[in-house]
């Protein structure tokens, strides 16, 4: 395994990991905001008010999803056993 084969193989990973991760991380941080901004015009300090919510919010991007992201690292673990072969130098 060359190191070229390597990064390249790491940049592969780190790009499914943000794909795979975008939605419920984008979902936790605009519903974030939204209670921070709900919270800062209306003075009502309460822990459970960002909590709770954010929960919610976060299950159902899971929910919606789960088939696409289930399928994206289902994609790259076939491509990624595809290519182990090659990887290891053996033809």
């Amino acid at each position: 395994m060359s190191d070229a084969q390597i990064t390249d193989l790491a940049v592969q990973t780190m790009i499914v990991a943000a794909k795979v991760a975008a939605p419920i991380l984008l979902t936790a941080l605009l519903v974030g905001f939204a209670i921070s901004l709900f919270q800062a015009a209306t003075q009502i300090q309460e822990q459970t008010l960002s909590f709770v919510p954010k929960l919610i919010a976060v299950a159902i991007a899971m929910v919606v999803t789960g088939n696409w992201v289930l399928s994206e690292l289902v994609s790259f673990t076939h491509q990624l056993f595809d290519a182990l072969p090659a990887l290891l130098g053996r033809s």
